[in-house]
């Protein structure tokens, strides 16, 4: 029997409605050491990876001409899963017009006095902007949840909050990717003593990283929770395995090319007068 090509939709969740219909998720079901949309050379998936990254910038420039749209790019994992580097490998040849970067740390004090979607909103995407999320709304249902700093029954909420926060930006033209950057608690031992043995990574490496991952399979569940929570018809969690980092970037690039062609953008009629003009 052949073997089935494997569809993004096998790796994505998209059941629940509300917080309190959550859908049946396992994350230990996904292997993260697994590369279902390898070619099975680590050389091909590299170039396959520059076409889909230019194919990218193509359709990021239709996209900014069609302004129909809005893309906000999720992207969420534990520590060393790859955020950053998605970005430099998936995004990398797009033109900084209409393609903007957010990187997410702990809130400030101005930030704390407010609700936790208020620094969100002010920086999703306007019409033909791609927005990326290096972290994102996700953390306040992690870090609380994990520490104890909410209850259970806040979290609940907060997931019932982001699923009508998510809604309410897609029916107003944003389409959203949400990706779960999903490696092994090897694989992530192994990438923090890269950090340590090598003097130029040293800035990645803070102390608490220690700590957090003593927490580790405390987040593995807060990540399931939330998932199972907040994977919605309207904005469905792509799991991603990412102890590849070659594959990890090849499903995330193909996932927003189709996300892109899907959206049959086109470029905008110009004005009728054009036709006469003559440039001397």
């Amino acid at each position: 029997m052949a073997r089935r090509t494997p569809s993004l939709s096998d790796f994505q969740h998209r059941s629940a409605a509300t917080g309190k219909a959550r859908g049946r998720f396992a994350l230990d079901r996904i292997d993260p050491g697994a590369k279902p949309f390898s070619t099975g050379s680590k050389a091909r998936d590299k170039a396959r990876v520059g076409e889909l990254a230019l194919e990218i910038d193509r359709l990021q420039d239709l996209f900014y001409a069609d302004r129909r749209f809005k893309l906000l790019v999720v992207l969420q994992g534990t520590d060393t899963s790859g955020k950053d580097g998605t970005i430099r490998g998936v995004f990398g040849q797009t033109s900084a017009l209409g393609v903007h970067a957010v990187g997410w740390k702990a809130p400030t004090a101005d930030e704390r006095a407010r609700d936790y979607l208020w620094r969100i909103h002010q920086r999703v995407p306007a019409d033909g902007e791609i927005v990326i999320f290096n972290r994102s709304h996700y953390e306040d249902v992690l870090v609380p949840t994990v520490n104890g700093w909410i209850t259970p029954e806040q979290t609940a909420q907060r997931y019932e909050q982001i699923n009508a926060f998510e809604k309410m930006l897609t029916e107003n033209g944003t389409v959203i990717c949400k990706f779960m950057l999903h490696i092994s608690k090897d694989e992530q031992r192994t990438r923090l003593q890269e950090r340590l043995d090598d003097p130029t990574k040293h800035w990645k490496f803070a102390a608490g990283d220690l700590e957090v991952r003593k927490q580790w399979d405390a987040y593995q569940q807060a990540y399931q929770n939330a998932i199972a929570a907040t994977g919605t018809p309207w904005a469905p969690w792509t799991i991603v395995p990412a102890d590849s980092k070659t594959h990890r970037n090849l499903m995330i690039a193909t996932a927003i090319v189709q996300t892109l062609q899907g959206l049959k953008l086109h470029y905008p009629p110009g004005s009728p007068e054009l036709a006469a003009i003559r440039v001397e």
